[in-house]
């Protein structure tokens, strides 16, 4: 069968090639036409553009670049017109997917999948509407999203989650891996490690990690490390380190959580990672205004809650310092209960078992791929 998938961002061409490495494994005819990345185009197809022509964030950028936006978007219609795929797939990226869903649904008769809900069930509830209209299958990667499109009556199934897959490949492959090498490797002390992954964006490591950093300067017995983000260059961090005992490392998330003792998380994916390594954390994730924001998010926002851990098991697994409650005290406060009050530790850690629970098993991708074609082989 034929696919063509659109992917607007880094997240969703990781995601977009896992799915197309599962579709070539149940459907040995598959052939892929696509907007994503480098990872996408190493499973094969044709890569129609590159979603770094493509990712522009925020409404000032967005407004500015309108006219390119609007290009991309009618060059994509008429890629997926000129293909005539079996099925459409979108992966997130809602302001550019959706008005393309609209587009092929009101045009052609070509199925149209989404893969990795956008996050509606926080903000833009209305986008509902537009899924019910122009989105045929909706393949969700987090369990809570079952019962928000249910209660709006829209067809949903969940497949697993990527980062459970992630985690499972990361330790299969690294089975033979030891604290004591990952020590050596990396020059680091024989002490025990508190994990900092301060974000993934410039914004976001100069809001947090200083603080970061203070908060944990009196736990002398522990060596930190950051995590360094792929597109973060190592000196954008030492301006904020200073003389302070920290290291950075690069391409070894995973292995730093898999022997760290604690972690201090800026809110995102990487706070599921860390539970998913069973790492008790705090997530500290400071904004502007801090006031206004914390009323915002209290009164215009459909969520309880920051962090996929809490999001997922439905209640305040982790301490969420962001806002108004973000605070040098209040993370070393928290760091020093990580650390030292064992019965806290230990409730955390038996809520991430519920949380794994909840996940299921690793196979995300290949899941989502048996519904695509299964759904597919019965429509024709």
């Amino acid at each position: 069968m034929k696919y063509f998938l659109v992917a607007g961002e880094a997240s969703g061409d990781l995601h977009g090639s896992n799915l197309m490495a599962a579709l070539k494994e149940q459907d040995t005819n598959a052939e892929f036409c696509f907007l994503g990345g480098d990872l996408m185009q190493a499973q094969g197809g044709r890569l129609v553009k590159h979603y770094r022509e493509m990712a522009f964030m925020g409404f000032i950028p967005v407004l500015l670049n309108l006219r390119t936006i609007l290009r991309n978007m009618k060059m994509c219609n008429e890629e997926i017109i000129r293909f005539q795929p079996d099925v459409l797939i979108l992966i997130d990226y809602p302001g550019f997917n959706l008005k393309v869903a609209k587009y092929i649904k009101t045009h052609t008769e070509i199925p149209v999948y989404y893969y990795i809900s956008p996050k509606v069930w926080a903000w833009k509830e209305y986008r509902v509407k537009s899924f019910k209209k122009y989105v045929d299958e909706m393949l969700s990667i987090l369990p809570f999203e079952v019962n928000f499109y249910k209660k709006h009556n829209y067809r949903i199934h969940y497949v697993g989650n990527p980062v459970v897959d992630a985690v499972a490949n990361f330790r299969e492959e690294n089975k033979d891996d030891t604290r004591d090498k990952f020590i050596s490797e990396n020059k680091l002390e024989n002490k025990p490690l508190i994990a900092l992954l301060a974000g993934s964006r410039q914004q976001e490591i100069k809001d947090n990690l200083p603080a970061m950093l203070e908060s944990i300067e009196k736990f002398t017995g522990y060596q930190p490390v950051i995590a360094g983000a792929p597109a973060i260059e190592a000196g954008y961090y030492k301006k904020y380190i200073g003389d302070k005992p920290c290291k950075i490392i690069f391409g070894q998330t995973y292995r730093l959580l898999e022997y760290a003792e604690a972690a201090l998380v800026t809110s995102g994916t990487a706070t599921l990672e860390t539970a998913l390594f069973r790492v008790p954390q705090v997530v500290c994730y400071e904004t502007p205004i801090p006031h206004v924001v914390y009323w915002v998010f209290k009164n215009l926002l459909h969520t309880k809650y920051i962090s996929l851990v809490n999001l997922i098991a439905d209640k305040a697994v982790v301490q969420e310092l962001f806002a108004k409650f973000f605070s040098i005290g209040a993370i070393r406060n928290e760091t020093d209960r990580l650390l030292n009050d064992n019965s806290y530790r230990n409730k955390m850690l038996s809520e991430y078992d519920e949380i794994i629970n909840i996940l299921g098993k690793p196979g995300a991708s290949g899941h989502a791929a048996k519904i695509i074609i299964e759904k597919l082989k019965k429509g024709k």
